[in-house]
């Protein structure tokens, strides 16, 4: 199995409000870089969003290290999803999401590690820029 890296993050104007998420991707020094926006969205949305859409271009199964400055998404990950799927997301919010995960995450093995925000991490840093960027753009084509 592969392994790469995937760095996320996810970004929301006002909460909910205009959204923006975005990925990296790195394998073997090849970086490949994903972004978007959604409109009436909130951050925890973003952020799953981001790791959705970098697992969408995966052609194959991969071992997966995800790192996101959501603590959030990296226990869903790691820990959480497991009962929710047990459960059927009994009181969750953003169930069709992680129903899209779920379908997309099955051939992967992914271990979500955390990493501090606005700390220096250079592909944190860069996947909040694109983020942001986003959530920027799509709320300046609506005004």
């Amino acid at each position: 199995m592969k392994k790469i890296e995937i760095y996320t993050d996810g970004s929301c104007l006002n909460n909910p409000g205009f959204g923006g998420w975005a990925y990296i991707l790195s394998y073997k020094g090849h970086i490949k870089e994903g972004f978007g926006s959604e409109a009436n969205t909130t951050n925890n949305r973003m952020e799953l969003k981001a790791l959705i859409e970098a697992l969408k271009v995966l052609k194959e199964p991969c071992e997966i290290s995800l790192f996101t400055d959501s603590e959030l998404l990296a226990k869903s990950v790691n820990e959480w999803i497991f009962k929710w799927i047990k459960t059927n997301f009994k009181g969750k919010k953003n169930v069709d999401l992680w129903q899209e995960y779920i379908k997309l995450s099955q051939i992967h093995s992914i271990k979500a590690f955390w990493v501090k925000a606005h700390n220096g991490h250079k592909e944190n840093e860069r996947c909040d820029f694109l983020a942001r960027n986003e959530a920027l753009k799509l709320q300046n084509s609506m005004e």
